[in-house]
């Protein structure tokens, strides 16, 4: 019968080979159980001889009954269906059910039908040698496949075992076309990552070394992998196994650490890859497998400062996000998703953004999440009035703004338009329909401005600030840096240039700017809103300021190219070299959260910052952006000319 199968196969065109392939081991392991049968029946009918007393009648009617229990239940237990060269754990627990089943119908029928009987002992016996003759040829089979190689005494042995087995050859064409790969980090997330490679036939990768620092791990093997130390993964070793790509399989790792592994790795030519394992700072997360992205070249812990308490502040609440399409409200979007509010409107001029992120929402949630999207801009203060009085929001996170700082120079009247008359639109019609609380996404270029950008911000919250001071909403503005990736920023152009081959330009190599994730920003702004009493403007401890130029570099090799050139191009109309720090602690108050601040500011009467609000209007009515950008130097006192700041730090 063994020969004719495997005559049977190699007489079959290559793509039916593989087809009649999978069909033979099937039978194979059919066969291969019916001689484990014989063999165990065999033993036991010499071991229990006298005991037992079965005539010729009696054996035969035990043999068909047990054989008949065992093995239709494993087919339809699907046992057969199994691929058992990649079989897990849970393969093993299906077979010891399905064989569990069989003996408990086996002993039922015994019992019921005019059969002659057997001891318990034997019965129980037959079926358990059974069970664990079939469990070893199954670990044995996915043993050899996995291992079975032409280079080790062991690896030839497991290979004619193999052939022999299977009629396969150990390193199938399509398995010598994987990836070999060292996997950084030996828990549960690297484990797993490994267990879904040796599981998974399709996947371009193979796992062949863990690197752990974990001395109790270091010098075994899981699942057949050794565990190397990190001085022990030597480059010379990594070749010796074929190692073309290493993966950081460890979340948690430290910032200082990750950076000495990424320049270790990465300058001896290996490609490096990072598994993402679902945390909570990310929205929807999924597990998946990526080139380092931003995040990791800044080498920068990302911060998690949702918590408990603000996911319970928004459950249940309807709220408004203006700019609901952007980068920023985008985020507050997906983030506000999980924690189950009533309603969601995504307010946005730009209707292609709002029905991205409407999109994204709808395939996530699906019918779990109400969510509405209306199209309109904060300046048009009749069809913003529209969208209160029909949703009545309880909950305003203002987002929508003009933020590119060279374009707002020259754009002096649209930028007060949008960024100032527009939340003042957003203030007064909270206040007219009882909203709940006012919550402002600022940035640190309102700190001290030297562009128009910053200006219209600090005006921003200004007004909020004044606002708190009388009415019943209670209210709130978020400073934080420059966001990464966030639409005009400096990420995606630097990506660009890369693309094309370069130059990447930077306006000037002394420039720094503080940075955190899309995430980040979009949590501290969901998280103020919810510890706020009312007027504060909170900031935070945003770490270490990172070289622009030193981020160009890091994008460059993170690309893996060479010879591409950065030049200076010189200081844009309005850009500071330094942004202001947003964190001096003894000049804050502190929050529960210890990276978040409130900054001490008086707030302006009504009276006052009417006053102000009208000397812009009378200035953006001129249309001319320069007497607009004069009247916004008057009514900011801190709003200073680029040149008088920078030449202070040069």
């Amino acid at each position: 019968m063994f020969c004719a199968i495997f005559n049977f196969q190699t007489r079959s065109n290559k793509k039916n080979r593989n087809k009649g392939e999978k069909i033979n081991i099937r039978w194979m392991l059919v066969l291969y159980d019916l001689m484990i049968y014989t063999v165990v029946t065999a033993g036991l009918l010499i071991l229990y001889n006298g005991v037992d007393k079965l005539d010729t009648a009696g054996i035969l009617q035990q043999v068909c009954l047990s054989i008949v229990c065992i093995f239709i239940a494993r087919f339809f237990g699907k046992i057969y269906e199994q691929v058992w060269r990649y079989g897990g754990i849970q393969c093993y627990i299906r077979l010891l059910i399905t064989d569990t089943i069989a003996f408990m119908v086996y002993l039922c029928l015994e019992l019921l039908l005019p059969v002659q009987k057997i001891t318990f002992a034997r019965m129980i016996s037959l079926v358990s040698l059974n069970l664990l003759g079939a469990l070893a040829i199954r670990m044995i089979y996915r043993y050899a496949y996995k291992c079975a190689n032409k280079k080790t005494l062991e690896g030839k042995i497991l290979t004619k075992l193999l052939h022999l087995f299977s009629r396969m050859e150990a390193q199938e064409e399509k398995e010598l076309q994987k990836i070999n790969t060292a996997i950084i980090g030996a828990g549960r997330v690297g484990v797993g990552l490994a267990e879904d490679f040796l599981n998974n036939p399709e996947t371009a990768y193979i796992p062949r070394v863990f690197i752990d620092a974990n001395q109790e791990k270091i010098g075994r093997e899981i699942h057949g992998i050794p565990v190397w130390s990190e001085n022990e993964a030597t480059f010379r070793k990594l070749e010796m196994y074929g190692v073309r790509e290493i993966i950081f399989a460890i979340p948690s790792m430290d910032i200082d650490k990750k950076k000495k592994l990424y320049e270790y790795y990465k300058k001896a030519g290996y490609k490096l890859k990072v598994y993402d394992y679902p945390v909570m700072y990310t929205a929807g997360g999924k597990r998946h497998l990526r080139e380092f992205d931003i995040e990791e070249l800044l080498f920068r812990q990302p911060l998690i400062v949702s918590d408990k308490r603000t996911n319970e502040y928004y459950r249940d609440k309807v709220v408004l996000i203006t700019g609901g399409g952007g980068s920023i409200g985008s985020e507050l979007c997906r983030q506000l998703a999980k924690m189950q509010p009533r309603q969601i409107i995504i307010l946005d001029i730009y209707e292609n953004g709002a029905y991205d992120v409407q999109q994204e929402l709808k395939i996530r949630y699906e019918n779990r999440l109400n969510l509405q999207i209306e199209i309109c801009s904060i300046t048009h203060r009749k069809a913003l009035e529209k969208v209160f009085e029909k949703y009545h929001p309880q909950i305003i996170i203002n987002a929508a703004a003009h933020k590119h700082v060279p374009l707002m120079e020259h754009n002096c009247v649209e930028a007060i338009y949008n960024n100032v008359f527009g939340t003042q639109n957003l203030v007064e019609l909270c206040e007219k329909y009882g909203a709940e609380r006012f919550m402002m996404v600022s940035t640190d270029k309102a700190v001290n401005p030297t562009n128009v950008m910053g200006a219209t911000k600090r005006m921003c919250e200004m007004i909020v600030q004044s606002a708190s001071t009388h009415g019943n909403v209670k209210y709130s503005a978020t400073r934080f840096g420059n966001v990464l990736g966030s639409a005009g920023s400096v990420i995606p152009l630097f990506k660009r240039q890369i693309a094309s081959g370069g130059p990447v330009t930077v306006t000037d190599k002394r420039i720094i700017r503080y940075f955190m994730t899309i995430p980040e920003a979009s949590q501290l702004v969901l998280q103020s809103g919810a510890i706020a009493n009312n007027g504060e403007l909170f900031v935070l401890d945003m770490g270490q300021p990172v070289k622009i130029m030193d981020l160009a570099e890091s994008m460059i090799r993170l690309a893996g190219v060479s010879g591409i050139k950065i030049i200076e191009t010189g200081l844009r109309p309005g850009e500071k070299l330094y942004e202001e720090l947003l964190v001096k602690t003894e000049e804050l108050d502190k929050t529960d959260n210890s990276m978040i601040f409130i900054e001490r500011d008086s707030a302006l009467s009504r009276e006052e910052i009417y006053k102000k609000i009208q000397v812009l209007r009378d200035a953006c009515e001129t249309g001319d952006d320069l007497i607009a950008k004069e009247a916004l130097r008057s009514v900011v006192p801190t709003f200073k000319r680029p040149e008088e700041v920078n030449e202070e730090i040069a």
